[in-house]
């Protein structure tokens, strides 16, 4: 004899999962999982044309000083070329340029290189330049040498070639007459902003003055 088990009220409970009664039949689907259930958007994968752009922005180069080292003698160069050669020994491009000190015949042709950056320019005259420039034995020599100096100077300033450039004796050169007040403020004025420029020497105007970032002044005793 065999005997079935029931439930008090007669009947059994329905399973969860009901059973397939035949081939073909799909299972039905569990009561605790839902339909309507949509991917974590947190999940779903970007397209990269919906990725915002971020434009690039670019770097500011550092902004380049005009100084003025001068004093009422002639003897501020030391310690601006010590500078120069160690801006050189970093890396730099450097141009030095001395207007009236001659004595070496140098010119553009024959110009020094220090540190294999550094440029040191000096006119093609026999001797330094003191007086003004109608007192000179050959003016002509003179004028023609010292613009040269000033010639390529600008030129390497207004293209920006250099990191830094001296100007030595460039005010006493404008009181002598040998170059222009007016021409160099309108270079000066036009340098590249990360340019730096440091003027020195004695007689420096105050047109030169005033332009300065930065004026600093040798005395004696």
């Amino acid at each position: 004899m065999t005997a079935s088990l029931v439930s008090p009220q007669g009947s059994h409970r329905p399973s969860q999962r009901s059973e397939s009664s035949g081939r073909g039949q799909r299972l039905e689907t569990r009561p605790d999982l839902r339909s309507d259930l949509r991917p974590d958007p947190r999940f779903e994968p970007v397209c990269p044309a919906a990725r915002a752009v971020v434009p690039l922005r670019p770097v500011p180069l550092a902004e380049g000083l005009l100084q003025v080292h001068t004093a009422p003698f002639r003897g501020s160069f030391g310690a601006v070329f010590s500078q120069a050669l160690r801006t050189a020994g970093l890396g730099s491009r450097v141009l030095v340029s001395q207007f009236l000190k001659g004595g070496v015949d140098q010119g553009l042709g024959r110009s020094l290189w220090l540190c294999g950056r550094l440029q040191w320019l000096r006119p093609a005259v026999p001797s330094c330049l003191s007086a003004p420039l109608q007192a000179e034995a050959e003016p002509e020599l003179a004028l023609a040498a010292v613009r040269e100096v000033w010639d390529f100077s600008r030129q390497q300033l207004l293209t920006g070639a250099v990191d830094l450039m001296v100007l030595d004796e460039l005010g006493l050169a404008i009181e002598l007459g040998y170059l222009s007040l007016l021409d160099v403020t309108e270079v000066l004025e036009q340098r590249p902003a990360q340019l730096d420029v440091i003027l020195t020497g004695p007689a420096m105007p105050a047109a030169l003055m005033a332009m300065a970032d930065q004026v600093t002044q040798l005395r004696r005793g």
